[in-house]
């Protein structure tokens, strides 16, 4: 069948604005998850951790937030996805709030889970914004500006946050996302418009009717897995990577925010590239060659010793930019799959399987990795490279298949609905 093309417009200025503010939101949700690994190596000397202790500290975000999004899918296209994205986001405020006020691993871990249950919802419900108010061809490009969230939160979140940590104690940098966290707020009640289109599409169905047919549509199962197993390896990673660098590179808590930045600094260079490049070549092949380059790269990491804080800095930024090369490509083709009346379960549902996954691997690696004492050089890191490798081998496969489906999909383009 020959495709009806039609020329792909500018972004609005409502659009333009839009995007700013999911750039912002997904900065401080992506630093609330992040900055509790830069802190690791000072929280379990603060609150007399292990390594299983902060795992679960990690994991118990995961594991909550894959579970409140599972909850919420069947009732995930009920509502307009404004008034979703400001109930989960003041949650996830007051949760964040409670983190600050934790002074026991006990505490900690409870609030992580409160935390986790409204932040768990919210990249969903953005992915499903962004879906519905963006054809395909300009996704790419939008998810390449959301996603330096990430590189920002590297940049200026995380050093920022050790920072206040290092002079004012880690509760503060909890404080901080909070406080940001409310400004944001008030810019999604006051700027974003609703978004309600889908509403027109949807049936009288139970909402756990409408969770049960998106979840056993076998199409959708491929997409769920392949984001699934996306998030193995950054959760793997990240946890014990502050306590990597201080006790087996010798690397000062002083110099880890120099670590962070130049790292973010890569990837906010990289991803509106990759944004660029996603809408004009083969996102599969892009995935791959992102893959194939993080593989390389985290084998090299997992298994460095005592080098300059120089050689930690290129490695590090390399790295990253092979991993965050492949969430552009992976992400973008993952919103193909799904109807538009299943947007918003199909975006929760998978992001809280990514979530559970993440949550699944945080967990193994804190059994895998050991530590003998407070200061000690971390044992089995290697191992735990070679794991993420395989599993980010695996992902290519599946990233395959989605694309697949997606260009079984795209026979027609079709302009979604804009902001007036």
């Amino acid at each position: 069948m020959e495709k009806n093309t039609i020329q792909i417009p500018a972004f609005t200025l409502n659009q333009k604005i839009l995007i700013a503010i999911l750039a912002l939101l997904q900065f401080t949700v992506i630093l609330d998850f992040m900055v509790i690994s830069p802190l690791g190596d000072i929280l379990m000397k603060t609150l007399d951790m292990t390594t299983a202790n902060f795992g679960f500290a990690v994991s118990a975000y995961a594991f909550s937030a894959g579970a409140s999004g599972l909850l919420a899918a069947g009732f995930a296209d009920k509502f307009d996805r404004k008034k979703l994205l400001i109930f989960f986001y003041t949650g996830f405020i007051i949760g964040t709030f409670f983190c600050a006020l934790s002074n026991s691993y006990e505490t900690l871990l409870m609030a992580r889970i409160v935390t986790g249950l409204f932040g768990g919802v919210i990249g969903s419900v953005s992915l499903a914004i962004v879906t519905d108010l963006f054809m395909i061809q300009q996704r790419g490009r939008v998810m390449g500006f959301i996603q330096m969230a990430y590189a920002s939160s590297q940049i200026l979140g995380i050093p920022v946050g050790l920072y206040f940590a290092n002079h004012w104690g880690w509760h503060s940098s909890f404080i901080m996302i909070a406080v940001l966290g409310i400004f944001i707020l008030i810019a999604i009640i006051t700027q974003m418009q609703p978004v309600n289109k889908h509403l027109e599409l949807q049936s009288d169905k139970n909402a756990f009717l409408h969770l049960w047919d998106t979840l056993s549509n076998k199409n959708y199962q491929i997409g769920f897995m392949a984001i699934a197993f996306l998030s193995v390896g950054g959760f793997m990673l990240q946890p014990f990577g502050t306590a990597f660098l201080v006790n087996n590179i010798h690397i000062s808590h002083l110099e880890l925010p120099m670590v962070f930045f130049f790292t973010g600094l890569s990837v906010l260079f990289i991803m509106p590239i990759i944004g660029k490049l996603s809408d004009k070549v083969s996102k599969f092949k892009l995935f791959t060659a992102g893959s194939l380059l993080s593989i390389i790269m985290v084998i090299v990491y997992t298994n460095l010793g005592p080098i300059p804080l120089w050689q930690v800095v290129v490695l590090t930024m390399i790295m990253f930019m092979g991993i965050m090369s492949r969430m552009v490509p992976a992400t973008t083709l993952n919103t193909a799959i799904p109807d538009m009346k299943d947007r918003g379960a199909y975006m929760a549902i998978t992001a809280s399987l990514q979530q559970i996954a993440g949550g699944i691997a945080a967990v193994a690696a804190g059994f895998i990795v050991h530590q003998e004492t407070k200061t000690s050089p971390l044992e089995n890191y290697d191992i735990l490279g070679y794991v993420i490798a395989v599993v980010t081998f695996f992902s290519v496969f599946l990233i395959w298949r989605v694309d697949k489906l997606a260009k079984s999909k795209d026979k027609t383009i079709v302009v979604p609905t804009t902001i007036e």
